[in-house]
Formats: C-alpha cells, sequence, structure tokens
C-alpha cells in the first residue's frame, strides 16, 4: 500500500486543530471566586466562562475522529492483508502500540479536564470565607492532553508510514505469483495451435 499525502494531512491537520484546542482549553480554565451572599450570611463561589469545557470537548472529538481514520485506512493494523516480515513490520507494530497509548492518554485528559472544568461547587453557609474553597481544575491537564496530542500526531504518521511500506509485501507477493503462473500457460495454449496445424496438412 503506497503513502497517501491525502491522509497524512487529514490526520495532520485533525490531531493540529486538537492540540490548538487543547492549549486553547488550558487557558481558559475556570476560575472562581468566594463571594457572600447579599440577602443572608452564606457564602458561594462565582465561576466565570466555561469556555475550557467546550474547546476540551471539541479537541476530544476531533483526535478521536483522526485516529478512527488511520485505524481504519490501515485496517487496525491486523484486520488487513499479512505485512510482509522484517524490521518494517516490527517497527509498525511498536508505534502502533505507541500510537494507541498516546491517543488514549490525550483522550482522557481531555474528557476528565472537560467534566472537571465543568463541575461547579455549590453554596457554602455559615463558613469563615478565609475556609473557603472552589472546586477548580488543576492547573496542566490540558497542557499535558496538548503534549499527548502532538506525541500522537507524531507517532500516528510514523506508524501510517511504517506500515505502508510494510503492507506492500502482500502486492508483491500476489504479483510475483500472477508472473509465475504465466509460463506455465504456454504449453497448453500450444498443443491445440499445433494439432490445428497438423489437421491442416493432412
Amino acid at each position: 500500500m503506497a503513502t497517501s499525502l491525502l491522509v497524512i494531512v487529514i490526520i495532520a491537520s485533525l490531531h493540529l486543530i486538537a492540540f490548538v484546542f487543547a492549549i486553547g482549553a488550558e487557558m481558559r480554565r475556570s476560575t472562581a471566586t468566594v463571594v457572600p451572599d447579599e440577602y443572608d450570611e452564606t457564602t458561594h463561589c462565582v465561576y466565570d466562562s466555561d469556555a475550557s469545557t467546550t474547546y476540551g470537548l471539541i479537541a476530544f472529538g476531533l483526535l478521536l475522529i483522526s485516529h478512527t481514520v488511520l485505524m481504519v485506512v490501515t485496517r487496525c493494523l491486523c484486520c488487513g492483508k499479512g505485512l510482509k516480515s522484517g524490521g518494517s513490520t516490527v517497527c509498525a507494530i511498536i508505534l502502533f502500540v505507541v500510537s494507541w497509548h498516546l491517543f488514549l492518554g490525550a483522550e482522557s485528559l481531555l474528557l476528565a479536564g472537560s467534566l472537571r472544568n465543568a463541575y461547579h461547587t455549590k453554596f457554602r453557609s455559615a463558613l469563615p470565607l478565609k475556609n473557603l474553597s472552589c472546586a477548580m481544575l488543576r492547573r496542566g491537564v490540558f497542557a499535558a492532553a496538548a503534549a499527548l496530542t502532538f506525541l500522537s500526531l507524531v507517532f500516528s504518521i510514523l506508524y501510517y508510514s511504517t506500515h505502508s511500506r510494510a503492507d506492500t509485501g502482500g502486492w508483491q507477493k500476489h504479483q510475483n505469483e500472477g508472473i509465475g503462473m504465466v509460463p506455465s500457460n504456454f504449453p497448453q495454449q500450444e498443443q491445440p495451435d499445433r494439432r490445428a496445424e497438423e489437421l491442416g496438412k493432412v
């Protein structure tokens, strides 16, 4: 199977857009402040924008689509034609495993970060302001997801390229078998021709 530039462009584009959204999610994490209620003595947390949750889920979806495209094109390594033996196949298997680990790690962080960022602390009453804490997503979760997304991009392209080189063995074997069968047909085709010539001479 020859390496397709279109497939590489699609995978790289989706990964890079997911990477940008993950960075945006890190920069737009929800922050909260503890404020007293104006009607009674209770206090509560006031949160700013939830854009980080939206960005994280968009990055999650884009990365999922990109990895799905990669698995469909390569037939998930084990569902397609047999790969030729050699270093390319070994490298393809290793890169396949690494790319899956990076993908699952990035997706886990994006989903967990999005859900955690969307969680808001409810009212806290009859407590001093200094003892209150509002639930907020830790700094660096989406940044780690962005780093894993970028590494997933690198290893996904390497896996696709290596798999393409290893997968050509199936076509070469089929081609060689077809070439080997061609000479065996000549004697069978020549026999009727010779009989026709002999009958014509008689």
